[in-house]
């Protein structure tokens, strides 16, 4: 296993993104080195929430074959770094940059380079950065032995946002028509809490704490219940985990909301 794998391998990745390969047709940068909107044939996109990592995947590359000593690059786009090569395949070495700016793939014994399996590329992203914000600069390079470019292009990465937190009410207890509801979310996230058939409930935005709390207008019908919530914030958008509720008549009063 590469650099890195065993770490990468092991964490929790929180998003993917896919970027299929294909090869130009022509020339294959700009003068800069960036590559220019018509060679974009890698490109794929990823949301990250802050302070989390995801994961990047170059796959299914095609085109005249390339051979051994030929490296796959990513350039981590502004304000990210890569900390992880976690390939789990013979033929190919993994490497980071110590600055995290950038990470690339080796093919060292591979029988056919790139043609198999995918490539991934572990990002993580700053715990303050902005939810919505997208992050630019990430560079994908496919290069042969010699160096020479043969295929070039990108990646999206969107900041995206943690997922709300129910922590009232409790799920397993028995309620009244309108349960105080309250949770967790990032700073200033609109919050909205649906039900079982995603009707609205109620709503709310979170504040600088992170704390925010609702609770329903017309009341909730008897019986079993979902409840979930949803943040947005910035054109991104998470929702937490679905909790059971019951709602009943002879629910005790002290459960309602006051």
């Amino acid at each position: 296993m590469n650099r890195s794998g065993r770490t990468a391998a092991a964490a929790v990745l929180t998003a993917a993104g896919i970027l299929a390969g294909a090869w130009p047709a022509g020339g294959a940068s700009a003068a800069d080195g960036a590559p220019a909107a018509r060679d974009r044939v890698l490109w794929g996109e990823v949301t990250i929430p802050p302070g989390r990592d995801g994961i990047v995947e170059a796959v299914g590359l095609t085109g005249p074959a390339l051979g051994n000593g030929s490296t796959l690059t990513l350039t981590a786009p502004a304000g990210a770094r890569v900390t992880g090569v976690p390939l789990d395949a013979p033929g190919y070495r993994g490497t980071v940059a110590a600055d995290g700016r950038g990470a690339a793939y080796t093919a060292v014994s591979a029988e056919l380079p790139w043609r198999a399996g995918t490539f991934p590329f572990v990002l993580a992203v700053p715990a303050d950065a902005v939810p919505g914000t997208r992050l630019n600069g990430c560079v994908l390079r496919l290069a042969d032995a010699a160096g020479a470019l043969r295929a070039t292009g990108g990646c999206l990465v969107t900041v995206g946002l943690d997922e709300p937190t129910l922590t009232r009410p409790e799920s397993g207890v028995p309620l009244g028509a309108r349960p105080a509801i309250a949770g967790t979310a990032h700073p200033g996230a609109r919050i909205t809490v649906s039900d079982k058939d995603g009707h609205e409930v109620c709503t709310d935005t979170a504040g600088s704490d992170g704390r925010w709390s609702c609770a329903p207008g017309p009341a909730l019908p008897d019986g079993p219940n979902r409840l979930q919530a949803t943040a947005a914030l910035n054109g991104v958008s998470a929702s937490s985990e679905q909790i059971q509720i019951t709602v009943g008549a002879a629910a005790p009063a002290a459960a309602a909301a006051r």
